[in-house]
């Protein structure tokens, strides 16, 4: 079966963006390349991505506004808009983002990136549908900003599958433990 994996950026301090919503501070320290990152052998083991309007609307205006990034993955994006869905873009408003998650899972393909933002993250932990944390700590302190876990109802446990670091950055990977 398909896993789910939460593959994001975050402060030391727990924030995946600004208290602008901005995210130019995702560098590392500048020690070697910029390009050596974790992204490019990850992006190979997925093939559906998940997000929100939020984060949908930042990548499109302005992260990456000429060319959609995730060409050749299918993208859901969950939305309260009314958007005409694209060939690899579809506008999700009406379903339960747990219901759809289950129904991808029990489909043929890779893995499903649950790539952000913090109120997607929130539904997926809250109704426990992500299967791995690969998080990337990024060497700065914002202070206030969009946090990644909001309060949670109940302990989650995960254990360590992998860690490595980078540019003075620290990726962490954890597997989901559930009791049986």
């Amino acid at each position: 079966m398909r896993k789910t994996v939460l593959y994001i950026a975050m402060s030391l301090d727990g924030f995946i963006a600004d208290h602008e919503g901005k995210v130019d501070w995702l560098v590392g320290d500048q020690s070697c390349d910029l390009e050596e990152t974790s992204y490019g052998e990850f992006i190979k083991t997925i093939d559906t991505v998940i997000l929100g309007h939020t984060t949908y609307h930042q990548i499109a205006t302005e992260l990456s506004p000429d060319s959609w990034p995730y060409e050749g993955k299918q993208t859901y994006v969950f939305t309260h808009r009314d958007y005409s869905s694209q060939p690899e873009i579809e506008f999700i408003n009406k379903k339960d983002i747990s219901v759809f998650i289950d129904e991808l899972k029990h489909q043929e393909g890779k893995d499903i990136w649950i790539c952000g933002g913090a109120s997607i993250v929130t539904q997926c932990l809250k109704n426990d549908r992500i299967d791995r944390l690969h998080l990337t700590l990024i060497p700065c302190l914002l202070g206030k900003g969009v946090r990644l876990f909001e309060d949670q109802e109940q302990m989650k446990r995960f254990k360590l599958i992998s860690n490595s670091s980078f540019n003075g950055m620290v990726d962490i990977v954890y597997k989901r433990i559930r009791e049986n």
